[in-house]
């Protein structure tokens, strides 16, 4: 069973790596590497991609800050996607762009806000051994958006206004909202990312061991840094 654990996120890891390949071979590397998505997915490959070689050699799986820090980030990616982005209830709603990717920019889209995120949490949720998270992780897992506001905000700044991509998230174009705005969106994201950390959190306290024992060699609770 290890060896069907390190295919199934091999697959996952692969998911993240093909929709990286294919958004930097149509586009700009520099731009596509300027989204949290695709922060989010590289995390994913190369997280999981251990996680896979971990199982596949039975070796202690990584330390479950990074595991779950990963599990949040790529779960905030599928959720805002599809409840802000691809949403035409939403304020910042950009169901009429994405409707109009085509061919391998629309498998890219795909596989970086649908498969990843689903295929990590399955992971998280089938694969591994529940109680390993800790509710100081939640905090410190928030490092990772925090870093990408300051790292959007100072890229917005510096290139040109005339950019198409100068501001890479409707909800973060000071130009639009101003730094007030952005700011304010800033805090309510992330008190949103903070409270579903706490819920992953809760729910691997409580969730059942589907695997069995032979399976969770690789699960998040053990070996490394807590």
């Amino acid at each position: 069973m290890p060896y069907a654990t390190s295919l199934f996120r091999a697959l996952i890891a692969l998911a993240a790596a093909t929709g990286i390949v294919i958004e930097c071979v149509e586009g700009n590397p520099l731009v596509v590497f300027s989204f949290f998505t695709i922060w989010s997915n590289t995390a994913v490959a190369v997280v999981l991609g251990l996680g896979a070689v971990r199982a596949w050699r039975r070796q202690p799986p990584l330390a479950p800050v990074w595991t779950g820090g990963v599990l949040l980030c790529i779960s905030v990616v599928g959720l805002v996607f599809h409840l802000v982005l691809d949403n035409p209830a939403s304020e910042f709603d950009q169901a009429a762009e994405i409707a109009r990717l085509t061919g391998a920019r629309a498998v890219a889209n795909q596989l970086l806000h649908s498969v990843t995120p689903l295929g990590v949490v399955l992971d998280w949720l089938l694969l591994t051994r529940p109680g390993a998270l800790r509710w100081r992780h939640a905090a410190q897992w928030l490092a990772a958006p925090g870093a990408y506001l300051g790292f959007a905000l100072a890229r917005g700044a510096l290139v040109s206004p005339d950019t198409p991509t100068r501001y890479t998230y409707p909800f973060l174009d000071v130009t639009a909202h101003g730094y007030p705005g952005v700011l304010t969106n800033a805090l309510v994201l992330g008190l949103a990312f903070y409270a579903l950390a706490l819920a992953l959190v809760t729910v691997d306290r409580f969730r059942p061991a589907v695997a069995g024992r032979e399976n969770r060699i690789s699960s998040l609770g053990a070996g490394g840094l807590k």
